[in-house]
């Protein structure tokens, strides 16, 4: 469920520090949308949070966050006010994928080091911090399709256990259109990953990113400004897949978002 809160921030000593609003969804794997005041410092647990000019900044809940989390806002004059955000708990499904190719689910040793370089190269554009507020778009569906798998869900692959799905899987004949669910900036375009095949990533700006895995075909480059709606790339079944079908993930920096607490929601 998707709600909205608002938090009248006292300060301990003195007057109002700040009407700060909190919109989105305080779950294990979601994603909270804040505004607050234009130069106003935002803390959250123990880390310092990015503030646009005018005033908007995230938070996020990674797949196994804890129950509470801490929220500091600082203001002009230095003044501080705590808050405790309480975590929702959820209770996430298992699912098994059979007929997988053996080289997918146990690499053999002379691909252990291109998934690894692949890796740094993914978990360096995550890293990035824009300024930019291109996830005020807000979010729809990149593609039309049956939800085959779904985030949080435990991995069964081949009998084997593996790393829980951390996106959303949406199953579609191969070259449906996939487009951007939101306004953001290519940061990678890479047609041929070992585990993820055809992989675009979009930066929707202060760490929020969204990744497409598995493209038949790639129609953006690396550097582009995509609109909400722009066309992508294709669904295909390239990389570790056993079908046609795109596997959309989003991350907050290094913490996976649930995409699916993303869509229709207004920021």
């Amino acid at each position: 469920m998707f709600y909205f809160i608002v938090i009248t921030l006292l300060a301990l000593c003195g007057p109002v520090v700040a009407d700060t609003i909190l919109n989105g969804d305080p779950t294990q794997g979601g994603i909270v949308f804040g505004q607050t005041k234009p130069g106003f410092e935002i803390t959250f647990d123990g880390k310092p949070t990015r503030v646009s000019s005018e005033g908007y900044f995230l938070l996020g809940f990674s797949r196994d966050a804890k129950t509470d989390s801490e929220l500091i806002i600082r203001d002009l004059e230095g003044s501080t006010q705590k808050r405790n955000l309480k975590i929702k708990q959820r209770k996430f499904k298992i699912q098994r994928i059979d007929g997988l190719p053996k080289k997918f689910v146990s690499p053999p040793k002379h691909i252990l080091s291109r998934i690894r370089e692949e890796n740094k190269k993914i978990k360096k554009v995550r890293l990035f911090d824009r300024d930019e507020v291109f996830f005020r778009s807000g979010f729809i569906m990149p593609a039309q399709g049956r939800i085959s798998g779904v985030y949080g869900s435990q991995r069964i692959l081949n009998g084997q256990p593996r790393q829980p799905h951390f996106g959303i899987d949406i199953a579609a004949p191969s070259g449906t259109k996939v487009v951007a669910p939101a306004d953001g900036i290519v940061v990678l375009a890479e047609a041929d990953l070992y585990l993820s095949g055809g992989t675009v990533i979009l930066d929707h700006g202060h760490g929020l990113t969204s990744a497409f895995l598995h493209l038949k075909k790639i129609l953006v480059k690396k550097g582009d400004l995509v609109v909400q709606s722009d066309v992508l790339g294709l669904v295909g079944s390239t990389g570790r897949s056993t079908g046609p079908h795109l596997d959309w993930r989003v991350n907050l920096f290094q913490k996976r978002i649930d995409p699916a607490l993303l869509v229709s929601k207004k920021k």
